[in-house]
């Protein structure tokens, strides 16, 4: 039987149907090559190496503290609470709120003065900042101290004129008042920096509206200036309580009962020099490390509405620091 031509050639001839062509899913592909990467922290060999440096110095110097006898740890729990260090204690905190009180009292006066638009009371103004802030404290202390020197009797009445009474200067000014003259005079000066410095960070343009309200000029300052400018106020200024607490001590000079020169007392009459100064030494960290704190969180609440999240306080970091190394470590665990 003969095949038709067309049939022999259909039958003899290949398929040239293309086949269908492979789909290659680029995500699946991906994630084969997401999972064939190995995840490599970034290595940080210095700052492993410093801190490993640190550790070490941080462990000589508490094996120092403890292992060597001579800093006499056994002296200095017995007088780091007796009574005599406790009456100092408590008479530094009386000195430096004095100081702090009265020295921002005065520094606030001078600073509107300095920001006057009247000539003579900037000029007194920046007289009084320049004299108190070139003198030393313990000149100025052992100048009120010794103004019975100058002065045997100070009088009250009219200026340039009669007086009503006298009375003695060394009655007056006994060597507490003079300290705390001395102290509130030389503190008043940085302070009154200090609150110029606050006032000129405050935005002009906030006085001017509320002028334009018909605000009056006090209100102004206590409701709308002072606020605001506490914000920076508030850092500068609790560095200079913490550097007061540490300040009074030169009054020593003037034999007056406070943390240092209570050490003093008690080692020359015990001899043990070391372990007084330690207990000073602790008193003093102990008095700046709770004003520290205080002044954390002072800050935190003059910065409420500057920034939208207030930063968390630091025993809350550290919580939280702790917690994800732990989950680190948990997940790192087979």
């Amino acid at each position: 039987m003969t095949v038709p031509p067309d049939i022999a050639h259909a039958r003899t001839t290949p398929d040239k149907t293309p086949a269908p062509e492979t789909v290659h899913d680029g995500a699946h592909d991906g994630a084969h090559d997401a999972e064939a990467l190995k995840v490599v922290t970034a290595r940080h060999p210095w700052r492993l190496a410093s801190a490993a440096v640190v550790l070490v110095l941080l462990a000589m110097a508490a094996s120092a503290l403890i292992t060597n006898p001579a800093w006499d740890w056994p002296v200095v729990g017995e007088y780091l609470f007796a009574p005599a260090i406790l009456r100092a204690v408590a008479f530094t905190l009386r000195l430096t709120a004095l100081g702090i009180v009265l020295g921002f009292v005065i520094g606030t006066v001078v600073a509107l003065m300095r920001m006057s638009s009247n000539p003579l009371l900037t000029s007194a103004a920046w007289g009084y900042t320049w004299l108190f802030r070139s003198v030393p404290l313990i000149l100025q202390l052992l100048f009120w101290y010794n103004l019975a020197l100058l002065y045997k009797y100070i009088e009250f009445g009219v200026p340039f004129g009669p007086s009503f009474f006298s009375i003695g200067t060394m009655e007056l000014i006994g060597p507490v008042t003079a300290a705390a003259i001395g102290l509130a005079l030389h503190q008043g000066a940085y302070a009154a920096e200090i609150v110029r410095a606050g006032f000129l960070s405050v935005d002009p343009g906030q006085l001017e509206a509320a002028a334009a309200l018909g605000i009056p000029r006090t209100r102004q300052i206590f409701r709308i200036l002072l606020p605001q400018a506490m914000r920076t106020i508030v850092p500068t200024a609790g560095n200079e309580i913490i550097g007061l607490v540490k300040g009074t001590s030169v009054v020593y000079i003037m034999a007056l009962p406070e943390l240092f020169y209570q050490a003093q007392v008690i080692y020359n009459r015990s001899g043990r020099v070391i372990a007084l100064l330690l207990v000073a030494a602790i008193w003093y960290l102990i008095l700046t490390t709770v004003l520290s704190i205080a002044q954390y969180y002072l800050e935190r609440h003059y910065a409420r509405g500057t920034s939208r999240g207030l930063p968390d306080p630091p025993l809350r970091r550290l919580r939280r620091a702790l917690a994800a190394r732990g989950a680190t470590v948990t997940r790192r665990a087979p």
